[in-house]
């Protein structure tokens, strides 16, 4: 086992894990954003909005984030009225094509979260807001919508963890994240183990930081819902 090789070349890895981490955060948030509207509308089952929310969630739950990836990549670059358009400076480059794929990808996922959270959201915390002489929309914001977001917190940790698991895809369309370096170490040296066994280690350092993050968040916020012995 080569390690010393994998000393010689941290800084790739280091580009790697920022290039990782900058990805997944970016796509969690921009997701979150289409997720919050989304998901309120899918559990208030609002007329027209809320059949189209379902289809674009079904679409992205049911496909693979990898073809995903290549209909975003490879796909919109065979229709000419893209190619013409103002969108293609974006649309010709890895790296927007990956944001965009997964942002999109999350936030369906993040939408059947948030949409669940909020229809277990008690009755009775809704009704104590109206008798307060709150309006439908601060009861949303102020009460509906931070009780969800609370209830929401194991699942949506989990959809972080799938996340960034999930970015690995961006290596096959040529941009060097963790696993891409990973790749690029083997192929430069001839060795089979060192560049991937490093990936690995990353990633599940990765995961422990944000596993133990959201446990803080869940001691935190949901300390009101625990059942006391």
């Amino acid at each position: 086992m080569r390690f010393d090789l994998v000393a010689d070349n941290w800084v790739m890895f280091a580009e790697g894990a920022w290039m990782t981490v900058q990805l997944t955060a970016l796509s969690l948030l921009i997701g979150f954003c289409i997720a919050l509207p989304a998901g309120l509308i899918r559990a208030r089952r609002i007329r027209i909005l809320s059949p189209l929310i379902n289809i674009y969630v079904y679409a992205f739950r049911g496909t693979p984030l990898l073809v995903q990836l290549f209909l975003v990549y490879y796909g919109l670059s065979q229709f000419e009225a893209v190619r013409d358009s103002f969108a293609w400076p974006v649309l010709r480059e890895a790296y927007w094509c990956a944001l965009i794929t997964f942002s999109l990808n999350s936030g369906a996922y993040a939408t059947e979260i948030i949409r669940g959270a909020i229809e277990t959201v008690p009755k009775g915390e809704l009704e104590a807001a109206k008798s307060l002489g709150l309006s439908p929309r601060k009861v949303d914001f102020l009460v509906l919508i931070p009780s969800a977001l609370r209830r929401a917190l194991p699942q949506y940790g989990n959809e972080v963890v799938f996340m960034l698991h999930g970015s690995v895809v961006a290596s096959v369309i040529t941009i060097q994240d963790i696993l891409g370096a990973g790749r690029t170490l083997n192929a430069r040296y001839y060795i089979a183990y060192e560049g991937f066994l490093t990936a690995a280690a990353l990633y599940m350092s990765i995961t422990f930081v944000l596993v133990f993050a959201f446990r803080m968040l869940e001691r935190r916020y949901l300390r009101h819902l625990r059942v006391s012995h």
